[in-house]
């Protein structure tokens, strides 16, 4: 399993419901499923994910993530997870209220723009940065709302949203002393754990 996975896990109790926007290709829903005894549904854009998630036993359903989740229930699920799509989506904001209108909790992870590599790209060759991490040139990228720690976390406070945990971690999700102590600039993906006002423990 992915090392992000492999965090996101440890922050979901069994026997919980989970719903996985973006889910790939079933990874992290079928580890669940058969370690932590998890039920939920994936949501996922690309054929090719999907019929993989069918042959894995693991419940799917074909959803662009920019038409909203009007289809599911408020305090459908006890979790949302959504890693690497908020940068992609065309109304991040809205998507997060959609998801803790359906989930007593949420966990998000996206790439952190104000990384050192980052602006020093921007400040040495005056481009956007491209690198393994990035690798989209800035005309076909797919990623349309890149945001730093500060950003998402600003956000979450106009939206009275707790953020309940989160780590920054290099590009292989380990985090070290600097990506604790300076987060903004030492990390290069956030993970996040979040609640609504209302659902706050």
């Amino acid at each position: 399993m992915r090392a992000d996975l492999d965090i996101i896990q440890e922050w979901i109790r069994p026997g919980s419901r989970v719903l996985d926007l973006g889910c790939g290709n079933g990874d992290l829903l079928e580890w669940l499923r058969e370690h932590k005894q998890v039920s939920g549904y994936g949501l996922e854009i690309d054929p090719d994910n999907i019929a993989r998630c069918i042959e894995r036993g693991v419940n799917v359903i074909e959803q662009d993530l920019d038409k909203g989740l009007g289809n599911f229930a408020s305090d459908s699920f006890d979790v949302v997870i959504m890693t690497q799509a908020l940068q992609a989506v065309h109304y991040p904001d809205q998507l997060l209220k959609e998801m803790l209108r359906v989930g007593r909790e949420c966990i998000i992870t996206f790439p952190n723009f104000g990384h050192w590599r980052c602006r020093w790209y921007l400040a040495s060759k005056g481009r956007m940065p491209v690198s393994e991490f990035l690798p989209y040139t800035w005309y076909s990228t797919p990623n349309i709302h890149f945001c730093t720690f500060e950003d998402f976390e600003n956000l979450c406070r106009e939206l009275h949203i707790e953020v309940k945990k989160r780590l920054a971690v290099d590009h292989k999700h380990r985090h070290g002393p600097a990506s604790r102590l300076w987060p903004n600039m030492f990390g290069e993906i956030g993970i996040y754990r979040i609640a609504g006002a209302a659902k706050q423990r």
